[in-house]
């Protein structure tokens, strides 16, 4: 079954058929052709698995997870897939990465969801563990979903990262985390991330080593 779904999720993707001056990548999700582009000189501007199991779950889920009109943050958002396809599917989405990737996320958000969306998406700066209050005040930034994939990897900012999380999420936000277990940091920051939330797997992918999480605030889940 997980190869299975694993085959079907990576027929989503697609290359063009004529080589071009641009790099890019090509994905059908919600019933459009969405086209990345991409750069190979940081990690922040490809498309990593991560993005598109997370993607094949909110397209698959949309009843489940209902994300019209809610309020979407995507952190670590790269090349923006995950926040295109959330945008496309109704959501009002805030994606946010560094600052030096923020130029192609900016054109690949407008470029895939100019006119398909019922809220256009907001590009947003964040440094995780910086100015965190000054650029997303507790007091006025309410998210329904935070979305994150691929964000813990073998960089120094894991404290920060949980700073971040910990700041943007309410007592009834609900984060969904797409992760690929690398090396043994990744499961350390989970043990940690596990001190503030309550965690539960929803997906699994054995063949990918990737795992979808469903958190929410210690003791919110069953609420």
């Amino acid at each position: 079954e997980d190869e299975q779904i694993v085959a079907e999720i990576m027929r989503r993707r697609f290359f063009p058929a004529l080589i071009t001056h641009k790099t890019w990548e090509g994905f059908h999700f919600v019933g459009h052709e969405i086209r990345i582009t991409e750069a190979t000189d940081c990690y922040g501007a490809v498309v990593w698995p991560s993005a598109l199991v997370l993607c094949y779950f909110l397209e698959t889920n949309s009843k489940q997870y209902n994300l019209v009109d809610k309020n979407v943050i995507e952190i670590g958002a790269g090349t923006g897939l995950v926040s295109i396809v959330a945008s496309l599917l109704g959501a009002l989405v805030t994606a946010t990465d560094l600052p030096e990737l923020l130029g192609n996320l900016q054109h690949n958000v407008l470029h895939n969801t100019k006119l398909k969306s019922k809220h256009q998406p907001c590009v947003k700066e964040l440094s995780w563990g910086v100015d965190l209050e000054k650029n997303f005040p507790r007091s006025s930034c309410h998210f329904d979903y935070i979305m994150a994939a691929d964000v813990v990897y073998h960089h120094p900012f894991l404290d920060e990262l949980l700073l971040t999380f910990d700041h943007l999420c309410k007592n009834d936000t609900v984060i969904l985390w797409a992760m690929k277990f690398r090396l043994e940091k990744e499961n350390q920051f989970v043990d940690r991330f596990q001190t503030l939330f309550d965690l539960e797997m929803i997906s699994n992918f054995p063949s990918l080593n990737i795992a979808l999480y469903k958190a929410m605030r210690k003791g919110r889940m069953k609420a």
